[in-house]
């Protein structure tokens, strides 16, 4: 495969050729029983380069390149979007298994089942899209126990953490793209630019390929927690229209807080806040709506992953619904190199 474009580090933020910005959003984690409204964010997780830290990361990591985060035990988390104005297609991979699809981990862009996320209309994604119009939640777990997305779709726990990568629209795409720009009214352009997402708020390395026998596993990976209203957009553009060769790729790599002051020297976020409290407090939750953008089907791969409950025993954490005033409706939205290597 040809090789991919620079991706930079900036603060905690990834950013991927075409404009694209990728945060890891700490949140609350939500019961694993009903639908609930989006969580708040509760500030980023830290990101730095593996490559900073080559006698305390394994081997296999300095090999596969990228970055880590430190995330705590059945922590959740939200992949907020940002940056570009001009339309990307990102993949996101967890423990190299599509949350979009559910299907296996593809260094192609498919529409049947669609296996990535449109950028700039997908603000963020929450979890795995396994419902009519829900996701189930971003939820930390080990790797060994089976509770992986990963495990339970594949039936191994091979690679754990977070896969991304994001495709350009090709030439003639992108020309007839901007040239609709020029023609839209000035208000728009400027609506468009100045709508945002909710929450908190690398050059890289030409890539190896992506084959080869697979490294040793990492130490955490996604499983699921509880489901949220929220879609994820069907792509009303023709596949063709998508360059055949992304722009940039990165494996995040997901540790412990122990093994992350092991590996960096550098204290751990604290534990997260507990929800009940939150909303006491009155806080906000979210809803999101976009009218004119259409649902993808769920995955029936992914419909089917068990929570992260059902390995580790109940969340005894008190679950406290928000009061109706607690939940804000949202509108349409409108560094240094990282090293890559081979996964």
């Amino acid at each position: 495969m040809a090789t991919a474009g620079t991706v930079r580090i900036d603060g905690n933020t990834l950013r991927l050729p075409g404009g694209v910005a990728v945060r890891f959003i700490r949140t609350l984690r939500l019961p694993e029983t009903g639908t609930h409204a989006l969580p708040p964010g509760l500030g980023e997780f830290p990101v730095r380069r593996v490559e900073d830290f080559p006698d305390t990361v394994p081997p296999e990591w300095l090999a596969r390149g990228g970055v880590l985060l430190p995330v705590y035990l059945r922590e959740a988390m939200w992949l907020s979007f940002g940056g570009t104005t001009e339309p990307a297609a990102l993949q996101v991979g967890v423990g190299k298994v599509c949350a979009v699809s559910g299907e296996p981990w593809s260094d192609r862009l498919a529409h049947d089942p669609q296996n990535y996320v449109v950028l700039p209309r997908q603000p963020w994604l929450d979890g795995i899209n396994s419902g009519k119009g829900t996701v189930r939640q971003f939820v930390a777990v080990p790797l060994g126990l089976g509770a992986t997305v990963e495990g339970q779709v594949t039936g191994e726990e091979v690679w754990g953490g977070v896969q991304l990568r994001s495709f350009p629209l090709n030439d003639r795409a992108l020309a007839a793209w901007r040239e609709s720009q020029r023609e839209r009214p000035a208000f728009a352009r400027g609506m468009a630019k100045a709508a945002g997402g909710y929450g908190a708020a690398m050059p890289m390395a030409a890539p190896a390929a992506f084959g080869g026998a697979p490294p040793a596993p990492a130490a955490m990976g996604l499983g699921v927690g509880g489901s949220m209203r929220q879609e994820v957009y069907r792509d009303d553009r023709r596949l063709s229209d998508w360059s055949r060769e992304p722009s940039g790729r990165v494996f995040v790599h997901l540790v412990t807080p122990p093994e992350w002051r092991r590996i960096t020297g550098e204290a751990p976020p604290p534990s997260p806040v507990d929800r009940a409290a939150y909303t006491r407090a009155g806080l906000p939750w979210f809803d999101y709506y976009d009218q004119e953008g259409e649902d993808l089907a769920p995955s029936e791969q992914l419909g089917g992953v068990k929570p992260v409950g059902d390995w580790l025993g109940d969340d005894h954490e008190p679950w406290q619904e928000p009061s109706a005033g607690q939940t804000h409706q949202l509108g349409d939205p409108p560094g240094k190199p990282v090293q890559d290597g081979d996964w």
